[in-house]
């Protein structure tokens, strides 16, 4: 049984991992992996089989720490893992996998996600159920873990992945890079990116700044990112200090449909720079997925708004606070063309079909211009570091986020969030954003955020 119903296949509802030890070694030419990982975790339920996610890998060794493995079976999706006895809740298993073949994108209704080849390298895009194509997991976004990450790569490939990296060691033709990621993350945001690239180190206030791409786009990628120092610290000003330690930026020598965030690192494909800052607004989205939907992550897909609405007010807040147009311009100009489309999308349940329709993005960023409008900036703001303050490095829900609202700014929200979450027409978007009278006992915006 899995843990979200939008993703009903995905998962095992009975267990929880705590951290994912994964030694990987990738042939570039071959797009050949072998796969060893040590998976720590507790059971939930009385459990006597234990169901990881595997998709397109042969798992050819299971074996578990204090107890004997009576048998494990594969299908096309699953690994399941017959045990002696039966775990009660609350007992801790760790339990080791080999596997090995060739990866390659699973099919979804979401289009091929996953372990993907480049021209020259390969990358990750697991969102929503992309990462058992590269190793076993518990695949829900509400289990968030640990991880270390050891990939071994012929010597002239760099490798990016998930973390902090560690140690890195040569020999034999190949190198060997160690990552380690402290912040619980859930599957879909662990990734892996093996290329071709220059890594430059670049400032960014508190986090440290890496950039990878190949050397033929250097001119495009330090026009493009020039301001990612800035859009750190506006970011920070806003949402409150960033939630790690590190943020990566991988440039693709390929084009990609579209950019995508995973933990710690925003990638984006040759055709997402032009050397003029013509695309902007997705680097500024890409580093705002960092507090709202990695570090504040959901609990489940149906609460996707979560991620994307936030992400994609952020774009607005960026061009705001940069000389470009106002949020509230943005606003107006996205209400307009929401307007002449269907009125058929409930945003709190979108339905796995359209949970990522471009809709959801654009009313989940008129919802929250709507809520700053209502509250004004104080109370606005105020709100939005209480959410990545008390759910970081957590999971949360739409039922979390209105009565923190209320808590902080002491206004009634459950009409006004109604209208914009459950119900499928567009409300009237409110007028230009003012003041809103503040209790005196409500929780205080108190500014912008040490660095």
């Amino acid at each position: 049984m899995s843990a979200d119903a939008y993703i009903p296949q995905s998962g095992d509802a009975g267990i929880r991992v705590d951290h994912y030890d994964l030694t990987l070694d990738y042939k570039v030419s071959t797009n050949r992996l072998s796969g060893h990982a040590v998976i720590r975790g507790r059971a939930l339920t009385t459990t006597k089989v234990i169901s990881f996610d595997l998709v397109g890998l042969r798992a050819t060794k299971v074996t578990a720490v204090g107890m004997r493995v009576t048998a494990f079976h594969q299908s096309d999706r699953k690994l399941r893992i017959t045990l002696p006895a039966p775990l009660a809740p609350g007992v801790p298993f760790e339990i080791a996998i080999a596997y090995a073949g060739a990866p390659r994108p699973r099919r979804s209704r979401w289009g091929t996600i996953g372990w993907e080849e480049l021209e020259d390298g390969a990358l990750v895009a697991s969102q929503p159920t992309g990462a058992p194509t590269w190793f076993p997991c518990n695949d829900v976004p509400s289990d968030k873990a640990t991880s270390r990450v050891s990939v071994t790569v012929d010597q002239n490939y760099a490798v990016v992945a998930s973390g902090v990296r560690t140690a890195q060691t040569t020999r034999g033709g190949k190198v060997t890079r160690v990552f380690e990621q402290n912040a619980p993350t859930p599957t879909y945001l662990m990734t892996v990116h093996v290329g071709r690239y220059v890594e430059e180190t670049v400032s960014l206030g508190g986090p440290v700044g890496r950039l990878f791409y190949p050397t033929a786009l250097a001119s495009r990628v330090h026009a493009d990112f020039a301001d990612l120092p800035r859009m750190v610290s506006v970011f920070e000003s806003l949402f409150g200090p960033y939630p790690l330690e590190e943020y990566a930026v991988v440039v693709t020598a390929d084009d990609l449909e579209i950019p995508l965030e995973a933990q710690g690192i925003g990638v984006f494909g040759a055709n997402h720079i032009d050397g003029s800052g013509g695309l902007e607004r997705l680097v500024a989205h890409e580093l705002a997925h960092q507090w709202f939907g990695n570090s504040v992550g959901v609990s489940k897909w149906q609460d996707i708004w979560l991620n994307e609405g936030f992400a994609c007010y952020s774009e607005w807040l960026w061009s705001e606070n940069s000389g470009g147009s106002t949020a509230h311009q943005k606003a107006v100009a996205h209400h307009a063309r929401l307007a002449d489309l269907p009125q058929d999308l409930v945003l709190s349940d979108p339905g796995p079909d359209f949970m990522f329709d471009d809709r959801v993005y654009k009313r989940g960023a008129l919802t929250l211009h709507s809520l700053r409008v209502t509250l004004g900036d104080g109370a606005f703001f105020g709100l939005l570091q209480s959410w990545t303050r008390d759910h970081r490095a957590a999971t949360a829900t739409t039922a979390d986020f209105i009565p923190l609202a209320e808590e902080v700014s002491h206004v009634p929200l459950a009409g006004l969030m109604h209208a914009w979450l459950d119900l499928p027409q567009l409300p009237a978007l409110p007028r230009e954003i003012r003041a809103a009278p503040i209790r005196p006992d409500a929780r205080p915006w108190p500014g912008p955020s040490p660095r």
